[in-house]
């Protein structure tokens, strides 16, 4: 098959030499090879799968955008030619294109088309289902990558363009796994995290026969001491599948999987028998009546724990963990429409749910690429921290922007006080879009002087939460690749590259290097730093120290002098659903003064 003047060779192993070998067809990737193309070099792009795009392709159409301003570049040029897909295909006005949000919603098929389409034209050279097997080095420099299917590419600089960061590892390249102690780069959203946000909303019992400890734990719940706030350990935030599904008559139902268990989902049998149904209620609608449909709550799609294996793993101990990933979460759909235990009025609803016959056409419908939301983290030149997030510290040597709030799934499933909690959830605003530095995608010069890593950068836990999102990989990839080009024109280490020039190049690429804010920007836009609560006179309650009642939404955009971290709001659809209730000890000189409290106070 050929894409236009894209080679394509997946059938046979190969022996090439090129200027720039990216690793991993995620949507960064691809930006990243035909970026590399615009720059005048030859390029090879190798994706170990059949299929271009990553996420971004497989599922995930509900694009995290943050500020739409700060996308520019190859980000902004594929959505915009998502938008006129929809356009030009069923009108301006259509519902479809209505669906879309300018370019930021759309279906897998259309998404991978669009990918492909892409690199029509380009000359880009790409080996389909070659994963890597390992490289030679020369000193600091990758001279060599070897492939399993008997491809080997020579490249003067390679870039890393996988979720997991294989080459990086590779190479020789440090990196992180789990989530830093506060105490590492002075942060605060690190580490173990106690918040309140998709967890469970009322008491439940942990144990497989209620109230007794030694009857033991029910399925997914660690028996792991919950430990101190902030403290960090080897804990990878959830993955799930990002699930496209349909309500069309001609739906394909979600069938049994094999290996279906249905005690793994007794807490939440559990959960529903306490009255509480929100797990599919994060169901993003898509054009063509499609879904994005993501987890949410204390129990849904999110395999809490069960990736903790996959960063470091082998592929056949990842191929186990995707597939159990599949068996769960298809397993989640069957129990909530079949199991007879389950309130009739939720079965309905679940039933209702079916999978396109159009999508992931060689996967029985089911998305193909689980969301690795986090894996190996580069410990490169610089790191991204928390204080980039805030606008305290700013890279000066942008290579594009991040927008989206510190973003944490949860990461372990614990009893505390004889209750089930999840932990690891944080869902805290940035101060405003800031700049990623270059030194962020660059490994330190005497591990590697011709790499470049884009997608696993080099970000604490709490700072990669903000930045893992798809429109910023794809900022990152085509930057990696303009760098790439002065490193190789010059003869020098990525590390040496000019930034001067390197900042003139991405300009001229209409990347967004710093944010300037508009007429018509929300004030969460500014940079202005949080207000801390105990800088206040009197007493001062925010709402990290209340305890919430119902589905309340933290913001993922942090305001102008706010008190705290963000705040928290009903999501504009869970009016008279979501409270809050402080309850505080009243200094001495106040007490006694009860006239002058409110109710959910006490003295």
């Amino acid at each position: 098959m050929a894409l236009g003047l894209a080679a394509e060779l997946a059938a046979t192993a190969a022996d090439l030499t090129t200027d720039l070998c990216v690793y991993g067809g995620t949507a960064g990737g691809v930006a990243c090879a035909v970026q590399g193309t615009r720059q005048g070099l030859r390029v090879v792009l190798v994706e170990p799968s059949q299929h271009l795009g990553g996420l971004t392709t497989g599922g995930l159409g509900a694009t995290d955008v943050g500020a739409g301003r700060s996308i520019g570049g190859m980000a902004r040029e594929f959505y915009t030619r998502v938008r006129d897909h929809y356009v030009t295909t069923y009108g301006a006005t259509s519902k479809q294109a209505a669906d879309s949000h300018g370019g930021y919603r759309f279906e897998p098929s259309v998404a991978e088309k669009l990918i492909d389409g892409w690199l029509e034209g380009t000359g880009v050279t790409v080996l389909r289902g070659a994963r890597l097997a390992g490289v030679t080095k020369a000193g600091n420099r990758i001279t060599r990558a070897d492939f399993g299917d008997g491809s080997r590419v020579n490249a003067k600089v390679f870039v890393d363009t996988t979720y997991e960061g294989d080459l990086m590892a590779a190479a020789g390249v440090s990196y992180h796994v789990g989530r830093e102690a506060n105490t590492v780069y002075g942060e605060t959203l690190n580490g173990r995290q106690f918040q309140n946000n998709h967890n469970f909303r009322v008491p439940i019992d942990p144990y497989v026969e209620p109230g007794k400890p030694e009857s033991g734990l029910l399925w997914g719940i660690s028996a792991e001491p919950p430990g101190t706030a902030g403290e960090g350990d080897r804990a990878v935030q959830a993955y799930n599948f990002r699930m496209c599904l349909t309500k069309a008559a001609d739906k394909l139902p979600i069938a049994k999987p094999d290996g279906y268990d249905p005690a793994r989902y007794e807490l939440l049998l559990r959960y529903l028998q306490a009255g509480v149904w929100d797990a599919l209620r994060l169901t993003t609608p898509m054009p063509n009546g499609k879904t994005d449909t993501n987890n949410f709550g204390g129990f849904s799609t999110d395999y809490i724990g069960g990736n903790h294996a996959y960063p470091e793993a082998d592929q056949p101990t990842r191929e186990r963990i995707i597939a159990d990933h599949r068996c769960y979460q298809q397993g989640l759909m069957y129990f909530l429409a079949n199991d007879e235990r389950v309130p009739e009025s939720v079965r309905r609803e679940a039933a209702a749910w079916g999978l396109p016959r159009d999508e992931f056409l060689d996967n029985g419908g089911w998305a193909r690429q689980l969301y690795v939301r986090e894996a190996r983290r580069m410990i490169g030149a610089y790191v991204m921290t928390e204080a980039n997030c805030r606008g305290r510290i700013v890279a000066t040597d942008s290579i594009g922007l991040a927008s989206y709030g510190m973003d944490s799934h949860n990461c372990r499933r614990v009893v505390i006080d004889g209750r089930v909690r999840n932990e690891g959830n944080v869902e805290v605003g940035v101060a405003g879009p800031y700049p990623i530095g270059y030194g962020a995608i660059t490994p330190r010069e005497e591990q590697c002087a011709n790499l470049l890593v884009p997608i696993c950068l080099s970000a604490s836990h709490i700072a990669y939460g903000s930045i893992r999102m798809e429109p910023v990989f794809m900022i990152t990839g085509q930057s990696a690749a303009v760098a790439a080009a002065l490193a190789i024109k010059a003869g020098g280490a990525v590390q040496a590259v000019d930034r001067a020039a390197l900042r003139e190049r991405l300009l001229a690429g209409e990347q967004v290097l710093e944010w300037v804010r508009g007429p018509n920007d929300d004030e969460s836009a500014s940079k202005a730093p949080a207000i801390d609560p105990k800088s206040l006179p009197g007493i001062t309650l925010d709402d990290a120290e209340g305890k919430r009642s119902g589905p309340w939404v933290a913001s993922t955009v942090a305001g102008n002098r706010l008190v705290g971290t963000g705040y928290l709001h009903d999501g504009n659809e869970h009016k008279g659903e979501v409270s809050i209730t402080w309850v505080t000890r009243l200094p001495e000189e106040v007490r006694g003064r009860r006239g002058d409290l409110r109710d959910g106070f006490e003295p």
